[in-house]
């Protein structure tokens, strides 16, 4: 038997196809309320509870600073109401882009690796920053909802009480999928906040994937097991585990 057990995977950079759409939407989101955010701002925050995401973006550039956003507001009037109006703005952004994009599409051997990885009687779950609505509505187009049975189970940000970098969702796959412990879990992501979930999980394997927010330079100062171009190169790290 594998000492892997249970592979968990991030889902936008990671399963599916992300080219830049994800920032972007993100980045609009913000400029609906007339607040600039740098591109590469957006980045360090990929992967995190959007919702974090952005609480951690307001409160990083207040106005009057250094590299603050153009247009900002001041720090004082900077409300609940204001990140949930952005946050509102950009599952919106994201359902609709899901919904008409013709280019989504899964990662290349995504598919390919979910059998491989079934066929050895290994347990698949799918993790993701995102809101359960906007992982519904790329799994409703992927055909990757009701009767795929590649996917044990698909867990999102907004069903736990904490986000990455916290272990809640990975926690509550393991209690779920009746995996006995971390140390039988393989976590797969493209940010920085993927690796800290894999290490507060105590996952036995963590590794980096060079297909999303980041390259193989930014992703080494992150300190995965692992980096890899091609999902495919699972295979020989979860035989050798």
């Amino acid at each position: 038997m594998s000492a892997i057990q249970l592979v968990v995977f991030d889902i936008a950079g990671t399963t599916v196809r992300d080219r830049g759409d994800v920032a972007d939407a993100f980045i609009r989101a913000f400029g609906e309320y007339g607040l600039e955010i740098p591109a590469d701002e957006v980045r360090k925050v990929m992967g995190f509870r959007k919702s974090d995401a952005i609480s951690l973006l307001l409160e990083k550039f207040p106005a009057g600073s250094p590299g603050s956003i153009p247009g900002s507001l001041p720090l004082a009037a900077r409300s609940p109401a204001l990140a949930a109006g952005i946050h509102g703005a950009f599952i919106s952004n994201m359902i609709s882009f899901y919904e008409k994009d013709p280019q989504l599409e899964p990662l290349p051997h995504a598919e390919e690796i979910f059998t491989r990885l079934k066929e050895r009687g290994l347990k698949i779950a799918l993790n993701t920053g995102f809101t359960r609505a906007i992982a519904d509505t790329i799994l409703r187009r992927l055909h990757w909802n009701n009767g795929y049975d590649r996917i044990d189970r698909v867990i999102c940000s907004d069903e736990v009480p904490q986000g990455r970098p916290s272990p809640d969702m990975i926690n509550t796959l393991i209690a779920g999928l009746g995996i006995s412990s971390s140390a039988q879990v393989m976590k797969i992501g493209d940010t920085e906040v993927d690796v800290e979930e894999g290490r507060n999980a105590g996952c036995r394997i963590v590794v980096s994937v060079t297909t999303g927010a980041n390259t193989r330079g930014q992703l080494e100062q992150y300190h995965p097991d692992h980096i890899i171009d091609d999902l495919r190169e699972l295979i020989p790290i979860i035989s050798n585990a």
